[in-house]
């Protein structure tokens, strides 16, 4: 697969998720994002406004994460994040199931969750992709994961928050794209690090890559 730096940038959610991050820490991040051209800028519900502004007039999104990163927040809460967020400009919404109702056979519970905020964000016509956190489940329950996550509304499933015991694997990007089928996006987040990397999730299926290495890995493309 022959990537161009800007080809590849328009697969990457810049992303920064760590507590600590400070203001100048995310300005540095929305910097990168407009000059490398990068689909989204990803941070916690506090940034969005930031974000947004300082993406004003570009092609980048500003994405957000809801009910992180455990999932197992109300769906009230979530519902509110998410409206807080597209009202202060997010465009994508990163929601973590409720896994331990996956886990305990609850489907109902898991598909109302994520439909209630996939209203939500489409009402104010943002994207939802949904975390399923694939560290912690059997293949059994990815696949249940991915069904309830089209069946609830999802724009895209995401394989992890990045914050659990493991990240993205080229055998669960198959797994969840055999699922969804082709419509569907599919998002590849957690220790993707190198160019090596990306391409072999991108060749596996995903059309999204949740990366903070985003800079470091494009500048690897020679162009």
């Amino acid at each position: 697969m022959h990537l161009t730096r800007t080809s590849l940038a328009k697969y990457m959610d810049h992303t920064l998720l760590k507590p600590e991050a400070t203001a100048a820490d995310i300005d540095r991040v929305v910097a990168e994002a407009r000059q490398f051209g990068t689909a989204s800028v990803c941070v916690n519900p506090y940034w969005v406004a930031r974000v947004a502004a300082g993406l004003a007039g570009s092609s980048v999104k500003t994405c957000t994460v809801i009910g992180f990163p455990l999932g197992a927040t109300s769906t009230t809460s979530k519902v509110a994040e998410t409206r807080d967020a597209t009202a202060h400009g997010a465009q994508e919404i990163d929601m973590v199931i409720n896994i331990g109702e996956l886990k305990a056979g609850n489907d109902d519970a898991v598909r109302s969750d994520i439909s209630a905020v996939a209203n939500a964000a489409h009402e104010a016509g943002a994207l939802l992709k949904v975390i399923i956190e694939t560290c912690l489940l059997s293949d059994e329950e990815k696949r249940r994961a991915c069904e309830l996550s089209v069946a609830g509304g999802a724009d895209f499933v995401k394989t992890s928050t990045g914050f659990s015991t493991g990240g993205a694997t080229t055998a669960d990007i198959t797994l969840m794209r055999e699922t969804v089928g082709p419509e569907l996006g599919v998002k590849a987040s957690g220790g993707i690090r190198t160019l090596e990397a990306a391409i072999a999730m991108i060749e596996a299926g995903a059309t999204r890559l949740g990366v903070s290495a985003a800079v470091s890995i494009l500048k690897e493309v020679n162009e």
